[in-house]
């Protein structure tokens, strides 16, 4: 599986799937979330109602998928990342949880490409560099033959540094 780093808009990615770094009511909102649902159209806010109306909301750590509507890609994982606080092991596991479910749904769905965003590190105030840590090792870690390429796409220079220096060891 290649890793790749770049500094871009997730929304612009041509992949099989792009993630999502949602909120538990899947409904939109800021950062990424909001930039994917307003780019991507109705399609996938209504591909989250179906979602809701079937399982309500979505837990941290936890992911579902949805069409890709007018984005380049074919789908969006939507994956709950949680919020800091005051951290700890437990927010960690719930990081960590967010990238292997969102793995393994594209493995389900015969992804063989798949973007994934700076999960919790904008308003969940996730440290970037425990964020970095953890997305790079846990897809590292990934025991798969399916997927072919994981790009991390990030919005800023600070976390695209972070994962440059993570990907480079």
């Amino acid at each position: 599986m290649k890793l790749t780093v770049i500094q871009s808009d997730i929304t612009t990615i041509k992949v099989d799937a792009i993630v999502n770094a949602a909120n538990s009511s899947l409904m939109g909102g800021g950062g990424v979330d909001g930039a994917i649902h307003r780019k991507g159209g109705s399609a996938i806010l209504e591909a989250c109602r179906v979602v809701r109306a079937r399982q309500g909301k979505c837990n941290p750590g936890e992911a579902v998928i949805t069409t890709a509507g007018n984005l380049p890609a074919n789908y969006v994982i939507h994956t709950v990342g949680p919020v800091w606080n005051n951290g700890g092991k437990e927010k960690e596991e719930l990081l960590r949880n967010c990238y292997i479910n969102s793995l393994k749904f594209a493995i389900e769905n015969g992804v063989k490409r798949i973007a994934f965003p700076n999960i919790s590190t904008g308003i969940y105030k996730f440290p970037k560099n425990i964020a970095a840590r953890i997305a790079v090792e846990t897809v590292k870690n990934f025991d798969q033959d399916r997927i072919e390429e994981v790009t991390f796409v990030c919005f800023d220079q600070e976390n695209f540094e972070l994962y440059n220096e993570l990907l480079e060891k």
